[in-house]
C-alpha cells in the first residue's frame, strides 16, 4: 500500500465522522480495506461498532498491540478541503482518521510479511466518548486476545512532520466530565423573596469550585476544575427554577481525582441545605492517566533515534485520553506523531499534513518489528 492509497484512505475516512459507538460505516469502511489484505494469517472480529485483528506470527511467545481510535466529533468542519466532511455537524477534529488510516498502513505491510509474534491490532470506538477502552478492555471478546504489551499514538499538530515526542511516566492526566443541575423555585423578578433562585445559586457554585484546588489540594499536585458552560432560567424578568454547569475535573495523580469529587458532593450538600435546592451531579466520562513505562520508552527513544526522525522529550499535560485503561492493565506505551497544523485538535480548521501518515506507518512498524526482537 503506497502513500498516494493512503491518502486515498485518510480522505475517506474524513468524509464520515461518527461520534461514540454510532461508527457504523467508519466500521464498514475498515472491514472493506482489510478485506483487501492478505488474509492467510488474519483473524478478524467485530466488537460493537470496532475491530480487532490479529496477525498470527510464525513462532509466537508474546502479542503485540496497536491501538487506533476511530470516532469522530460533534463538531462542523471549517476547512472547505475538497474531502471535508459529508457528515454536518461532525468532523475528525482530532485526528482519528489519521490513526486508523496509519493502522491500516502497517496492517497491510504486516500481514503480508508477518513478524515471530502475534499482533493485535485494535480499531476502538468511542474514545472522545463516552469511553470505549473501558469497555473493550474488560469484554471476554479483548481478553482472548489480550496482547502483553501495547502501544498507541496521537497527532500532534504542534509539532513538525518527521517529529516524535514523548515521555516515561505520567504523559496525560486522571480526566472527568462535570456536570450539576440546580432545581429550586421559580417566580416574578419582582418577588425574589418568594423564589429560589438557581442562577445565583449555579454562579455561587461555580466560585466556590476553585477554592478546591487552590485550598484543598496539595500545591505540589497538578489539578484543575473547569467550568465551561453555565446555563438557567428562560427570560430576563423571571428567576430561575433551574440552572445547569458543565465542567471537567483533571488531575496529575488518581487519588487527587477522588478527593475533588468528594469535595464537590460536599459543597453540593452544603448549598442544597442553604439555597433551599436539589444538585444533582453526573460525572459522565472518566479516564485514567496515560502512564508510559519507562522501559518500552527507553527501546523506543532508541529506536527513534536511529532514524532520520527527531524526537522531543514531550512535557506532562492534562489532557485526556481513554488508552490509560489499556495501560493500567497492559504495559507499553503512547506517543505524540508531529503533523503540522497550524490549527490544534478539536478545531474545525485542522489540517495535519499528509506526509505524516507515512512517517507514521514506518514508525509504528519498525516498533512491531522491534519489540518482537527485542524479546526474542
Amino acid at each position: 500500500m503506497n502513500s498516494d492509497q493512503l491518502i486515498q484512505i485518510r480522505r475517506d475516512l474524513h468524509k464520515i465522522p461518527e461520534t461514540g459507538f454510532k461508527e457504523h460505516k467508519t466500521q464498514a469502511y475498515l472491514l472493506e480495506v482489510i478485506k483487501t489484505f492478505d488474509q492467510t494469517h488474519l483473524t478478524i472480529e467485530k466488537w460493537l461498532t470496532g475491530i480487532l485483528v490479529r496477525v498470527k506470527g510464525a513462532n509466537p511467545s508474546q502479542t503485540i498491540g496497536f491501538r487506533c481510535d476511530i470516532d469522530g466529533l460533534a463538531i462542523s468542519e471549517e476547512t472547505n478541503l475538497p474531502y471535508q466532511s459529508n457528515h454536518p455537524g461532525y468532523m475528525h477534529a482530532c485526528g482519528h482518521d489519521f490513526h486508523m488510516t496509519i493502522a491500516l498502513g502497517v496492517l497491510a505491510r504486516i500481514s503480508k510479511q508477518p513478524i515471530k509474534d502475534d499482533v493485535l491490532f485494535i480499531f476502538q470506538p468511542a474514545e472522545e466518548g463516552p469511553g470505549g477502552a473501558l469497555p473493550l478492555l474488560e469484554s471476554e471478546l479483548f481478553q482472548r486476545y489480550r496482547p502483553d504489551l501495547i502501544f498507541a499514538l496521537h497527532v500532534a499538530p504542534e509539532l513538525p512532520v518527521g517529529t516524535v515526542s514523548t515521555k516515561d511516566g505520567l504523559l496525560f492526566a486522571n480526566t472527568s466530565e462535570l456536570f450539576i443541575d440546580f432545581k429550586g423555585k421559580g417566580g416574578h423578578a419582582a418577588y425574589p423573596h418568594l423564589t429560589h433562585d438557581m442562577v445565583v445559586t449555579a454562579s455561587t457554585f461555580v466560585t466556590q469550585l476553585q477554592h478546591i484546588v487552590s485550598r484543598q489540594v496539595n500545591p505540589i499536585e497538578s489539578a484543575v476544575v473547569t467550568v465551561g458552560k453555565i446555563t438557567g432560567g428562560t427570560v430576563q424578568n423571571v428567576i430561575a427554577e433551574q440552572a445547569r454547569i458543565e465542567g471537567t475535573i483533571r488531575t496529575g495523580a488518581p487519588e487527587a481525582i477522588d478527593k475533588i469529587k468528594s469535595a464537590i458532593e460536599s459543597f453540593a450538600t452544603g448549598f442544597e441545605k442553604s439555597h433551599y435546592c436539589k444538585v444533582v451531579i453526573d460525572y459522565g466520562s472518566n479516564y485514567y492517566q496515560v502512564y508510559n513505562d519507562p522501559v518500552y520508552i527507553e527501546q523506543f527513544k532508541t529506536l527513534i533515534k536511529q532514524t532520520d526522525y527527531n524526537w522531543h522529550d514531550a512535557p506532562e499535560a492534562m489532557t485526556g485520553e481513554d488508552f490509560g485503561y489499556f495501560l493500567k492493565e497492559i504495559p507499553g506505551f503512547m506517543f505524540w506523531l508531529g503533523v503540522d497544523s497550524s490549527f490544534g485538535l478539536h478545531h474545525s480548521k485542522l489540517t495535519p499534513d499528509e506526509r505524516a501518515i507515512e512517517v507514521g506507518v514506518h514508525i509504528v512498524e519498525s516498533t512491531i518489528r522491534q519489540l518482537a526482537i527485542e524479546k526474542s
